[in-house]
């Protein structure tokens, strides 16, 4: 198969918004560890010990995602320099690794967002115990 430089250009707007939205993920992770620390109730400390352990596996994953995502992107680059010095074989061998890594890198977006709803479920928790306090009260 014949491949042209114009085949990993293809993925630089896709590889460059995708780092965005990782990097957006993570803008948002902060402004939640942010809002946490001003929660101070004694029911709030269990609701904030279990966001935390969530948090810190999230911005693992969230650093994994990006790694991947950077790497993918610096051999997508790599295989057009390759492509552009007519070494094509270096160059579909690069790309096919670019393209691995970039699944890679999707996969631990993935699991990041099934994560990200067990954080969402223990805020909910939280909302589920203040209506049974309210109805409770006389």
């Amino acid at each position: 198969m014949e491949m042209t430089i114009t085949t990993p250009s293809l993925l630089f707007p896709a590889i460059s918004l995708l780092m965005l939205a990782y990097t957006n993920r993570f803008v948002v992770l902060t402004n939640v560890i942010r809002q946490l620390s001003n929660l101070e109730d004694a029911h709030s400390k269990n609701v904030v010990v279990r966001q935390i352990e969530n948090l810190r596996l999230r911005v693992q994953v969230i650093r994994q995602m990006q790694a991947y995502g950077v790497l993918s992107f610096v051999l997508c680059t790599m295989s057009m320099f390759s492509l552009l010095l007519g070494w094509h074989l270096t160059g579909q061998f690069l790309f096919a690794v670019s393209l691995l890594l970039l699944v890679v890198s999707l996969t631990f977006s993935f699991y990041e967002v099934n994560i990200s709803t067990k954080a969402i479920n223990i805020e909910l928790e939280k909302f589920d115990a203040k209506l049974l306090e309210k109805n409770k009260q006389p």
